[in-house]
C-alpha cells in the first residue's frame, strides 16, 4: 500500500508542477464545439507528470527496497524505458505544434521493437482449451520470429487503444489504473507471484490515481498525446513481461479494443482514414444520447473492472467464452445503434 500511496503522491505533486509549465508555454487544449466538448482552455502534457512519477518511484523501489528481481531484468527495463521516452517526447511535441499522424505511428513502432530489443519474449501462450501454445518454430537467430510479431501488434493495439479512449475526463487514466491492479493482483501472491511485477504494476496504478485527482470531470489537465501514448505503451509492456498477462490486459481493455475495431471498419466502410478524428467512439456516443460524462467513465469503470476482476478467477477457456459474449454484445450495441434516430456526429 506504501508503494502505491508514495506513487499517487509523487504524481499529484508533479502533476501540479507540470500544470503550470503547460499553462506558462501555452501548450493547451481549446473547445472546438465539435469533437472537443470541455469547457474552458485545458493545460495538456500531463504525461510528463505520469512518466517522471511512474519512473522515479520504479527506480527506487527495484533498487532500494529488496523486492526480488525474477522478471524484469536490467534489458527488459532499459528497452521500456527508452520506449517510454521516444512516445513521451514525440507526444509532447505532438501536444505543442500538432505534429502528423505518422510521426507518431513512427514513434509507436520504434518503441515496441524497444521492448522487443530489450529481451522481452514469449516463449509459449496458454491455449484456451488446455494446455500451451509454443511460439519458438520460426527463429532468425536468437530472435523467436512468432513471438515478436505477437509482441509488436500488441504493444501497437495497446498503445492506440489508451490514446483514443483519452476522449472524456479521467477515462483512459482510470481504465489504466484498474488494469494495473489486476495485474497486481494476480501477481502479488499464489501461483503466478512475481514480486518485481507486483510492484511495478502497484506503482503505474498509483501514479495513475495521484493524476486522476486532477484529472477526472471536470478535468483541471489533460493528459494529452504524451500521456495517452504513454500508459497503453507501459500496460502493454508490463503484461508481457509478466509472464503473459495478456488475456488479464485485454479483458479490462476488452470494450475499447471492441469499440476500436468498430470504428475502424466504420471509417473503412465510409472510405475515411483510419487516423479520422471524429464522435463515433462508444464514450463519444454514450454523452451524444444523454448520458453525462461522469455517468459514461463510470460505466466503463464498471465494465473494466468486473471484467478484470474475473480474470482472477476464471480459467482460460472462461476468459476466451467471457471476450466472446462482449464481441457478440458488441456487434448488437452497433446494430441497435443504427436504428437510432441520434446522429453520430463527425
Amino acid at each position: 500500500m506504501h508503494i502505491f500511496l508514495a506513487s499517487a503522491a509523487l504524481s499529484l505533486i508533479l502533476t501540479l508542477i507540470v500544470r503550470k509549465i503547460a499553462l506558462k508555454l501555452n501548450i493547451v487544449d481549446v473547445p472546438d464545439n465539435g469533437r472537443k466538448k470541455h469547457t474552458g482552455v485545458i493545460p495538456l502534457l500531463g504525461g510528463i507528470a505520469i512518466f517522471l512519477a511512474f519512473w522515479t518511484v520504479v527506480f527506487f523501489v527495484l533498487n532500494y527496497t529488496g523486492v526480488a528481481r525474477k522478471h524484469l531484468s536490467d534489458a527488459s527495463l532499459i528497452g521500456i524505458f527508452f520506449g517510454s521516452v521516444i512516445l513521451v517526447v514525440v507526444g509532447a511535441l505532438d501536444d505543442k505544434y500538432n505534429l502528423p499522424p505518422i510521426v507518431r505511428l513512427g514513434a509507436t513502432v520504434i518503441a515496441a521493437f524497444c521492448v522487443i530489443a530489450g529481451g522481452g519474449e514469449l516463449y509459449s501462450i496458454t491455449n484456451p482449451f488446455g494446455g500451451y501454445i509454443t511460439l519458438d518454430a520460426w527463429r532468425i537467430g536468437d530472435i523467436l520470429v512468432l513471438a515478436a510479431a505477437l509482441i509488436f501488434f500488441w504493444i501497437m493495439g495497446m498503445t492506440y487503444t489508451v490514446k483514443i479512449l483519452d476522449g472524456l475526463d479521467g477515462l483512459a487514466t482510470g481504465v489504466v489504473m484498474i488494469g494495473a491492479l489486476m495485474i497486481h493482483f494476480l501477481t502479488a501472491k499464489g501461483y503466478f507471484y512475481q514480486a518485481d511485477m507486483s510492484a511495478v504494476s502497484l506503482v503505474l496504478a498509483g501514479v495513475c490515481a495521484g493524476f486522476l485527482i486532477l484529472n477526472f470531470y471536470p478535468a483541471k489537465i489533460f493528459l494529452g498525446e504524451s500521456g495517452g501514448l504513454f500508459l497503453g505503451f507501459i500496460l502493454g509492456a508490463l503484461a508481457i513481461v509478466a509472464g503473459g498477462k495478456i488475456a488479464t490486459a485485454l479483458l479490462v481493455m476488452a470494450v475499447p479494443v471492441l469499440d476500436l475495431v468498430r470504428v475502424i471498419y466504420l471509417r473503412l466502410k465510409n472510405k475515411q482514414s483510419i487516423f479520422a478524428g471524429d464522435r463515433r467512439h462508444l464514450h463519444f456516443v454514450l454523452v451524444d444520447m444523454g448520458v453525462g460524462q461522469r455517468s459514461a467513465v463510470l460505466i466503463y469503470y464498471f465494465l473494466a473492472f468486473a471484467f478484470g476482476i474475473s480474470t482472477l478467477y476464471l480459467r482460460s477457456s472462461q476468459k476466451l467464452l467471457a471476450l466472446g459474449i462482449l464481441t457478440v454484445g458488441m456487434i448488437f450495441f452497433e446494430i441497435w445503434l443504427a436504428t437510432r434516430v441520434v446522429p453520430i456526429k463527425k
